[in-house]
């Protein structure tokens, strides 16, 4: 009977070693996640953006684990997620302590370098209204993307026309 007790308590140490390395191993995961989430403040990026992040620094982190750890913080509110088109990723954006979410605004996409810009802009305001008080739509400004070109490419394009 003291055989298979002891037996029994020793497998009992094996797992909570196994269950303590991997609480470490994933603790270690999301400090470099978070870490690298928090130098990406005010830009946007996508799982796979990321998951390239860490491949290129010979990080191993999963593109699952990834995913679970961006939905956790989005849950949380760290993170703000979007939905820019349906043929492309979600992106995220880093809103860390200092989430101002609760402020409307609008993204604008730029067509030529993919780059995705916030603007907050009151005379945007002024269209929501509109299209509500005239429309009867509400327009959602955290899903709202207007197409275009950026400044950075409008002036390449005219470097290049010269």
């Amino acid at each position: 009977m003291n055989v298979f007790v002891n037996l029994i308590t020793v497998i009992n140490f094996a797992q909570k070693d196994t269950i303590m390395q991997k609480s470490v191993y994933k603790t270690r995961q999301q400090d470099f996640l978070l870490s690298y989430l928090k130098e990406m403040k005010g830009k946007h990026f996508t799982a796979e953006e990321v998951r390239e992040h860490f491949e290129s620094k010979e990080i191993s982190i999963g593109i699952a684990t990834i995913y679970r750890q961006l939905e956790r913080l989005v849950a949380d509110g760290t993170l703000q997620k979007y939905f820019i088109d349906e043929h492309s990723a979600a992106c995220f954006e880093y809103s860390g302590e200092d989430c101002k979410a609760e402020v409307p605004h609008f993204h604008l996409k730029c067509e030529e370098c993919g780059n995705l810009f916030h603007l907050e802009c009151e005379d945007l305001e002024g269209l929501t209204n509109h299209l509500k008080n005239e429309h009867g739509f509400s327009l959602n400004p955290y899903r709202t993307v207007l197409y275009g070109t950026c400044i950075n490419c409008r002036n390449k394009k005219q470097k290049e026309a010269k």
